[in-house]
């Protein structure tokens, strides 16, 4: 294994595509390193998940690493990878220090999944301003500890993957990030066979499907049972909506109503088929940033959806659109109503899903501008870091803070009994 070959990615959590889209995204981008010749190895400090695919089927080999624990630097030193990719910032924070320590020549990637500063600061203005959909957050919520700490991350790597244009755009008007260090990358989709989707009559039922560990799907379901289905029902009376998600706490089982037509299904052993038998899905999503997983799999089998402008933020274009977009509970039910009674303005719509796959979000495209821009900052990383002084003077006395910080928590950690504290979790300090 040479230092040429190798990447590291360093996952919050372990990949599971099934459960939720950052899980999809991740084995993407690692589909494409792969052939791009690089063999992955996958570290993370969270606990096994039975519902993560088989890593080493995939090509991959799994490590588990310890937060704040030289057992890592041994690892990475070992190691030596030519790139190494953080799973959102909160893994760069923990172990950026490290590697710019013992793999200092390592080009570092940052994957944010989505701006999690940019949707905490959005859940801060619908709480401030309940009966808004806010989509450009004021200083006053823009310029979090959150935000800090996140463009603090961006900075300090080479090179962050944007999923969204908007969030593009925001890095660099709200905090002025170097373009340089930015790379626009959706989610990375096959082409889609499309002439054996099922037709509009053969398709029934309202759909809602997203991870109830992520706090805009949860919202979105509650919004949905309180203010948006009644008004729904009220139309179509023998209607029903199907609650699917990855992770349904008890709260959200107990919203099942029969009467209601209001069925909370929980986990979804195959979310594809799942979304191809609904005729419309509902995604009333109040809050987040990113890209929406759900709403690329209702265009892959031809389901249009009806959402809001945070649901629809870097999906669509002016021009063939597959879903529509109201602002509230009221224009929402309505869309949805006529959407699933007018089988032709259905048909204009599901036919546009696939298509818009194809043109803006086809992996042969995306992932050759990864691995050229990768390989760019790669073949010249000195000349690539000279242009960052911000970067340069964060990784310079940034990571010593973190370093410092990691190591009194790590001496900490030594006095305490392993009973108390088990090796490899994180303490209420980390």
């Amino acid at each position: 294994m040479t230092q040429s070959s190798v990447l590291l990615v360093i996952g919050y959590v372990w990949p599971e595509p099934n459960s939720s889209a950052a899980g999809s995204r991740m084995l993407q981008l690692i589909r494409a390193f792969q052939q791009d010749g690089y063999k992955v190895v996958y570290a993370s400090p969270a606990e096994h998940s039975d519902h993560a695919p088989d890593l080493a089927a995939l090509n991959i080999e799994a490590q588990r690493i310890e937060l704040n624990s030289t057992s890592f630097d041994t690892f990475i030193g070992d190691l030596q990878p030519a790139l190494v990719m953080f799973d959102r910032f909160m893994m760069e924070e923990q172990f950026g220090w490290r590697v710019e320590k013992f793999c200092p020549q390592a080009v570092r990637l940052l994957d944010t999944e989505d701006l999690h500063s940019l949707r905490h600061a959005r859940h801060a203005m619908l709480k401030a301003q309940p009966d808004s959909l806010p989509l450009i957050p004021g200083n006053e919520f823009a310029h979090s500890e959150l935000a800090i700490r996140e463009i603090a991350a961006i900075l300090r790597c080479d090179l962050t993957l944007m999923i969204s244009e908007f969030e593009m755009q925001w890095l660099q008007q709200q905090f002025r990030v170097p373009a340089s260090q930015l790379l626009y990358l959706p989610f990375m989709e096959e082409t889609t066979q499309t002439d054996n989707l099922p037709a509009f009559d053969q398709r029934q039922h309202f759909l809602s499907i997203g991870n109830f560990r992520h706090e805009p799907n949860w919202d979105a379901v509650r919004y949905l049972k309180e203010a948006v289905w009644p008004l729904i029902r009220q139309q179509l009376p023998e209607a029903q909506l199907h609650v699917y998600g990855a992770y349904p706490p008890k709260k959200a089982t107990q919203l099942h109503n029969d009467k209601q037509g209001f069925l909370v299904k929980g986990w979804a052993e195959d979310a594809q088929q799942v979304v191809r038998s609904a005729r419309v899905l509902l995604a009333p999503l109040r809050f987040g940033a990113g890209l929406k997983g759900k709403l690329i799999d209702a265009a892959r089998n031809g389901t249009p959806a009806v959402t809001t402008p945070v649901g629809a933020e870097g999906m669509y274009t002016g021009t063939e659109p597959c879903a529509l977009i109201a602002n509230s509970a009221e224009q929402l039910a309505q869309q949805a109503v006529q959407l699933y009674s007018d089988a032709q303005l259905w048909q204009q719509l599901s036919e546009q899903g696939p298509a818009l796959l194809t043109r803006r979000f086809a992996y042969n495209e995306h992932s050759v501008r990864l691995q050229a821009a990768v390989s760019q900052i790669k073949n010249d990383i000195h000349a690539h870091r000279q242009q960052h002084f911000y970067g340069m003077m964060l990784r310079h006395h940034s990571l010593k803070s973190t370093q410092y910080m990691a190591q009194w928590i790590e001496a900490k950690n030594r006095l305490t009994s392993p009973s108390i504290l088990p090796a490899g979790e994180p303490s209420d300090d980390a």
